[in-house]
């Protein structure tokens, strides 16, 4: 899919333009003028352009976002973008870095990971933080009213064993990591969405544990088939060969009989 350009840019009205920013990770209101805006959002395409795309993948394994297996780096710096969390165990380094940059946070120097962590939650400030941690409070009282540890105990297990990277089990959280980050109706329907996606997944498998035992069976009906046909093959050439052989002996009885035959004449 080819990425837009910046001429494609100046044709966008100021309201898309705006839309393009944001999911970009730029903040539209920290620019004065339309110039300014197409700016930084050209700016922002030169540093993911520059991102290791295997980073941009860290969190979105982590986050377990589904994305496309063709994805540019630009559509999966959007889906980074999106993500709000400010849990990041699990996390690798690199994946950190590109979460931090698209964030806006200053990573020139390649601070440690403890001070980088350090720098996005002063990057939050203080009224995002005071929002999260309401969230979370009643995130609390609805995971308790659900008995949450239970279920979540209970999908980890087959999330796991689809052979995912351990990163994306941690992140998949608690429905009250969920409301933390979505609010209570995101998070309600991101919880639902993983319940449903662990239900598709394991019918998943159980369809292709199916296919692949009838691939099997066919694979064995068509090596007996095989071989059958290639007995009988066998056994055909063998009775030509012999009836070959016959013909030939019979013809060669013959032509003495005729040769003694004539001597005797003559």
């Amino acid at each position: 899919m080819a990425e837009p350009t910046p001429a494609a840019d100046r044709d966008l009205s100021d309201e898309k333009l705006r839309g393009l920013a944001e999911s970009l990770g730029i903040d539209p209101s920290r620019h004065a003028g339309r110039p300014q805006l197409e700016a930084a959002v050209e700016s922002r395409r030169r540093l993911i352009a520059a991102m290791d795309r295997e980073a941009l993948l860290d969190v979105i394994r982590w986050a377990r976002r589904p994305v496309a297996v063709n994805a540019s780096k630009q559509q999966l710096a959007i889906e980074v973008v999106r993500l709000r969390s400010m849990r990041f165990e699990g996390l690798s380094d690199r994946g950190l870095t590109v979460l931090a940059q698209l964030r806006g946070v200053d990573v020139s120097d390649r601070p440690p990971r403890d001070q980088l962590v350090k720098r996005l939650e002063q990057q939050e400030g203080f009224w995002a933080r005071l929002g999260r941690k309401r969230r979370a409070w009643m995130g609390s009282i609805i995971s308790g009213m659900l008995g949450a540890d239970s279920t979540d105990a209970a999908e980890a297990a087959p999330q796991a064993s689809r052979d995912r990277p351990a990163s994306s089990v941690a992140a998949a959280g608690s429905i009250k990591d969920d409301i933390e980050d979505s609010g209570l109706f995101g998070g309600i329907a991101e919880r639902l969405k993983r319940s449903a996606d662990v239900y598709l997944n394991q019918k998943l498998d159980e369809i292709e544990a199916r296919i692949d035992r009838k691939l099997d069976e066919i694979d064995r009906r068509l090596a007996e088939w095989r071989d059958k046909e290639i007995a009988s093959r066998v056994r055909i050439l063998k009775i030509t060969l012999w009836v070959s052989v016959i013909v030939a002996l019979l013809s060669l009885l013959y032509t003495w009989i005729k040769v003694k035959m004539g001597a005797l004449g003559g």
